[in-house]
């Protein structure tokens, strides 16, 4: 039978600084930057960190201007897809404290802590651009999407099994299948959504939710990149988990998941002027493609190693430390707000 995990205690100084496991060893909880079991974690926490924003700093008066003049195809999925992006982020949260509860390496506990605070942002962001363009009660039904809506309750079942049976019962063996759902969630679930708000700003549209869609799309990223490297170190500690059954398990969580990302994505993005939905499904499997590789593991898509929606490279893959400007892809600053979501500008 599988061993239960404990939560990690607090402070032990019994042990060694330094960690002896992941998951399920011994650490004093004493954390020391410059002597850590993988030093390379470092440098994941200062890129992590280093993209710290805020909803409220983001400019969103145009939108307010614009919204009501989007057709109204667009403006339902718009509140869909923030329904949706508030449903997967919400979670985020308190699945990332779920993981560092029972991490016994502090640095992951760090780490883990900084990722759940920009999760909270995440999901504070939705609140914030809803209550910039629509009422009160539009803004409580877009929230109530991941609750009622049939295609999105199919999508999430697995996400929520995953999560629930990982709180439910700590084992090593539901860390790593946590930790595969999600690195779903930070590198693909995401991305058609991002996509619908990028296609707006193409068109000079939303820029404001689209910048802000932006930022959140880095920090996805940077969340991505580390929860990969922790799937590996962890896997590579416990070699008895690291079988043919298990590979197989996670490659068949990344094809479902395909398959309803893309159903997600016909449902929610039919009829929206600039997206291509077959382009959509093979930028799907694209991303599929580069977080199994992140995770050490082989494409499964070998016929969509390209990206197969190229403009949405200004948005998402090419970030360095610079925040660019959607048009032009200069260099900019936050436009930030005197007053709440720059209402006194209107």
């Amino acid at each position: 039978m599988a061993e239960i995990l404990r939560k990690a205690h607090v402070l032990n100084p019994t042990n060694p600084n330094k960690s002896t496991k992941l998951f399920g060893g011994k650490a004093s909880g004493i954390l020391n930057w410059n002597d850590i079991a993988y030093p390379h974690f470092y440098k994941h926490r200062e890129q992590i960190r280093a993209l710290f924003w805020r909803a409220s700093e983001v400019d969103m008066t145009q939108d307010v201007k614009q919204f009501p003049e989007l057709p109204e195809r667009t403006k339902n999925a718009f509140l869909k897809i923030i329904g949706l992006l508030a449903t997967l982020d919400g979670p985020q949260t308190r699945i990332a404290h779920a993981i560092s509860q029972y991490a016994t390496d502090p640095s992951v506990q760090s780490i883990m802590a900084t990722i759940a605070d920009q999760e909270s942002e995440h999901n504070h962001s939705y609140a914030y651009v809803l209550s910039s363009v629509v009422s009160l009660a539009e803004q409580n039904e877009s929230f109530e999407t991941g609750r009622k809506d049939l295609v999105l309750l199919k999508r999430n079942q697995r996400i929520m099994d995953v999560y629930n049976t990982f709180v439910e019962k700590p084992t090593i063996e539901n860390v790593l299948k946590t930790i595969v759902y999600t690195a779903l969630l930070e590198g693909l679930f995401f991305y058609s959504g991002f996509a619908f708000f990028y296609n707006l700003a193409r068109q000079q549209l939303m820029v404001g939710t689209s910048t802000m869609i932006s930022y959140i799309n880095r920090e996805e990223l940077q969340h991505g990149r580390f929860i990969s490297e922790l799937f590996r170190a962890t896997l590579a500690e416990n070699p008895h988990l690291n079988t043919e059954g298990f590979a197989d398990w996670v490659y068949e969580q990344f094809r479902v998941s395909v398959e309803l990302e893309s159903e997600w994505s016909r449902y929610i993005l039919a009829g929206i002027d600039g997206i291509d939905l077959v382009e959509m499904e093979g930028y799907v499997k694209y991303r599929a493609n580069k977080m199994l590789r992140l995770m050490g593991l082989s494409e499964i898509y070998p016929e969509h190693t390209k990206n197969t929606m190229p403009w949405i490279e200004a948005y998402v893959d090419n970030f360095d430390g610079n925040k660019t400007d959607f048009f032009e892809q200069k260099s900019r600053q936050y436009t930030k707000t005197s007053d709440l979501n720059g209402f006194d500008e209107l």
